[in-house]
């Protein structure tokens, strides 16, 4: 392992551990690559630093070496040696997230989901120190795994899944990647959403602002960095303008994505000209000023429905959380009406 001496250790690196130590695989983590066993065992260590102690040999896997492809067994030893973490995971060692819960929609030894609150960051990262993941951890120090299933905007409330188990994570981590689960939103788009458009398969970019924030666009298909995306709405209510607000006629939808891409129902329904009420990157900005003066603080996307297959028994579960109290209010105030023909 080389040294680093003369006062050039870099500001981000914290001075290494005193001595090696040997993990031994257990059963939830038998099949997984060696990189990525690494990576959950090394918290706080850069991803580069963990390919180069594969690549000199400093981790042993039952005292060889072995590449970074290499899928480890249940009882297998694993060398670990002394590595240096980084500033930033030291800090939250010091400061860690504070213990929260959230309320529960469902839980046993393999899954757990969560109603997550807007506002609140599923994890830590972008300028964000934590969010609900590192929250949970704080909250139940007793549990030996706890991932994300996938994520939800900050600002978009409702259903959260998270896994107990590695093997429940890649179960239902490869539904999502399939399609066999069904995700249905709650979004409340101004305009009169025409009842025919039922299908929007617009292709998708990311790309970044003058100041590096994450932003997607609609592209044509051929677009080198185009991504399919495939959303299905369907209206619940229509509300009559509110003149004296200057609010226009709002459309409940019910959106189902068929493609998990990054803002994905933001951006298709403001392609559409439909953008979501109080949505402060996609949206109208003139109408979001006057829905804050009527009471509307937030984004009015929820994660309504789930359904996905257990990973464990096979069993198809489906969840629903309804709004929550401040967007059922705002919905109740402009007076939705069953849905017309347009």
């Amino acid at each position: 392992m080389k040294h680093i001496i003369e006062g050039k250790v870099p500001p981000r690196v914290q001075p290494a551990a005193v001595a090696a130590s040997v993990v031994e695989v257990d059963e939830e983590s038998a099949g997984q690559r060696l990189d990525n066993f690494l990576i959950r065992q090394l918290k706080g260590v850069p991803k580069t630093h963990v390919y180069r102690i594969i690549r000199s040999g400093e981790v042993r896997v039952n005292k060889g070496r072995a590449s970074a492809d290499t899928r480890v067994q249940t009882g297998d030893l694993v060398r670990l040696p002394p590595v240096r973490q980084s500033e930033r995971a030291a800090e939250k060692e010091a400061a860690p997230a504070p213990a929260r819960e959230f309320p529960i929609l469902f839980e046993d030894d393999h899954v757990l989901a969560i109603a997550k609150p807007a506002g609140v960051a599923v994890h830590g990262g972008s300028g964000v120190s934590f969010g609900v993941i590192e929250q949970l951890r704080q909250a139940r120090p007793q549990a030996k795994f706890l991932e994300l299933v996938h994520r939800l905007d900050r600002e978009t409330s409702g259903i959260l899944l998270l896994a107990k188990k590695r093997s429940a994570l890649v179960h239902l981590q490869d539904q999502f990647r399939e399609r066999e689960t069904g995700k249905t939103y709650l979004a409340l788009a101004g305009g009169n959403w025409p009842n025919n458009k039922r299908v929007i398969d617009s292709a998708l970019q990311k790309y970044l602002l003058p100041d590096g924030e994450r932003r997607v666009r609609v592209v044509e298909k051929d677009h080198p960095d185009a991504m399919r995306a495939v959303t299905l709405v369907k209206v619940q209510s229509r509300s009559a303008p509110v003149q004296l607000a200057g609010l226009p006629v709002f459309s409940l939808l019910e959106v189902t994505i068929k493609t998990g891409r990054t803002h994905q129902i933001r951006v298709h329904l403001a392609s559409s000209g439909h953008s979501i009420a109080g949505d402060d990157k996609y949206g109208d900005f003139e109408l979001n000023r006057r829905l804050q003066k009527q009471g509307l603080k937030r984004m009015f996307l929820h994660a309504w429905r789930l359904q996905f297959n257990h990973p464990a028994s096979g069993e198809r579960i489906s969840l629903e959380e309804a709004l929550p109290t401040e967007l059922q209010q705002f919905i109740d105030q402009i007076q939705p009406t069953a849905a017309p023909a347009p």
